[in-house]
């Protein structure tokens, strides 16, 4: 039980970070995987068995591949995934549940691992994530210390598919930097042009600094008309810088996306066999 688990009691809050003797040491970047229970569309979605192991481990699984980052946190206000992740080998931080967003769990963790200048926020819905996106999201932080804020996005594969307000579009300037954010079709297709519509993917690179400070701006216009947080970094004038990928990885949004995943992982398992 992870209650037995040598843990440090942060300043007296509410966040406990187990198997905190590996913080000790100076590390550099951290990828944190926010995981709640109670979803809207899908209770307990974490721990969902997908061919026998709970999502949330895939992604973890996934994200432990990754060369860039020096630790890896789930992060969950709950102690039924607190334990299963703290089981099978997880460092964990209990959070508040009063958190409206995933970027709010985050940043509660990020506020007192102070020795982490760089902040990965990993969706804990995609358990197809590259591992090669987060380092890469990690070394574009490194290099250019003018951006603040990463993300990626990727063309659609099918057009058709970003006519879906559940698929959220993204627009850039001619730096890669994001232009505006949306769920509708952006730009308006006018007239037949080829444009290429890219999806965004919802992770994250912040510089530590710049995330605390995301979290202390109230939800902006922009924000609540679209419910699309990360549009409060625009508003605020931060600049959000896009890394173009070829693919991205889907997210398991409900039951049906998770039956969907375990087929795919199924053919994929029977093409190895067959080899």
């Amino acid at each position: 039980m992870i209650e037995g688990a040598e843990c440090l009691d942060l300043l007296g809050m509410t966040a406990r970070l187990c198997r905190s003797s590996s913080f000790l040491s100076m590390r550099k970047s951290v990828g944190i995987i926010p995981a709640r229970w109670s979803s809207t569309r899908f209770p307990g979605k974490p721990l969902h068995l997908i061919a026998g192991k709970p999502l949330l481990r895939y992604v973890w699984e996934r994200c432990r591949r990754a060369k860039k980052l020096d630790a890896l946190i789930v992060a969950s206000d709950d102690m039924r995934v607190a334990e299963a992740a703290f089981d099978w080998g997880a460092e964990v931080a209990v959070t508040s549940p009063k958190h409206r967003s995933g970027t709010d769990r985050v940043a509660e963790v990020a506020r007192h691992a102070k020795e982490f200048e760089f902040v990965v926020n990993i969706q804990g819905d995609e358990p197809l994530i590259d591992p090669r996106l987060i380092d890469d999201l990690v070394k574009k932080l490194q290099s250019d210390r003018k951006i603040d804020i990463v993300t990626a996005a990727h063309p659609f594969q099918n057009p058709a598919e970003a006519e879906s307000p559940h698929q959220n579009k993204v627009v850039l300037d001619r730096n890669n930097c994001a232009l505006y954010f949306s769920r509708s079709v952006i730009p308006y297709p006018a007239k037949p042009s080829g444009f290429r519509y890219l999806r965004h993917q919802g992770i994250y690179g912040f510089r530590r600094d710049a995330l605390l400070q995301f979290v202390k701006w109230k939800p902006s216009p922009l924000e609540q008309a679209e419910s699309l947080e990360q549009l409060r970094a625009l508003e605020n004038g931060v600049k959000v810088h896009v890394l173009v990928t070829k693919h991205g990885s889907p997210g398991v949004d409900t039951p049906a996306d998770a039956k969907a995943l375990e087929q795919k992982l199924a053919r994929a398992q029977q093409r190895f066999l067959s080899r």
